[in-house]
């Protein structure tokens, strides 16, 4: 299989983005992140390097400049188990703004066992499209951020973005609605 390979710059540092040829988006990666090379980078797929998709680098673009619903039209094609893809369907569910927990998605996904949090959180560290499909949005009960593949310190950035964190006057956002 043919695949794009492009680099594009952003807040959060310089992106490797992974397209096939009708420009669907199979992985976006932080180049910094040492331990997020896409899987299939290491594969042996053939690549053509060159500039991303107009289409993803305008709305990545107006994502970071505040146009926080930009990324919803971006057509994903995540390579995984059918269990990842519910939890990475279900994170493409959770709005802007919003956050829930491990334990809730697990809940709202209609699984009853306690346990599931962690094979939620699982699939989560697998997710390989970040942002787009916004495994940020997902934090610990307690309102903690705990771990993120780019690192606390960008799913923070993320969360403040999009006005997700906690703030004086407003209350930590957990759960939302679409299930």
């Amino acid at each position: 299989m043919k695949l794009n390979l492009s680099n594009l710059q952003s807040p959060l540092g310089e992106t490797m983005m992974v397209t096939d040829a009708d420009h669907k988006l199979l992985a976006l990666d932080l180049i910094a992140c040492k331990t997020c090379q896409p899987r299939m980078l290491r594969s042996d797929h053939d690549f053509t390097y060159g500039p991303p998709p107009a289409e993803l680098a305008t709305a990545l673009g107006l994502f970071f400049g505040g146009n926080l619903e930009a990324l919803q039209e971006i057509v994903v094609e995540p390579s995984g188990s059918a269990f990842q893809q519910e939890v990475w369907n279900a994170l493409r569910r959770i709005p802007a703004g919003r956050t829930t927990s491990y334990g809730q998605l697990a809940k709202d996904l209609g699984y009853d066992d306690p346990r599931m949090a962690k094979m939620i959180g699982a699939a989560n560290a697998a997710n390989p499209i970040a942002i787009v499909i916004p495994c940020h949005r997902v934090i610990a009960k307690n309102g903690d951020l705990k771990g993120y593949a780019w690192g606390v310190e960008r799913k923070k950035w993320l969360l403040d973005h999009e006005g997700a964190l906690l703030q004086p006057d407003r209350p930590l956002e957990l759960g939302f609605p679409g299930f």
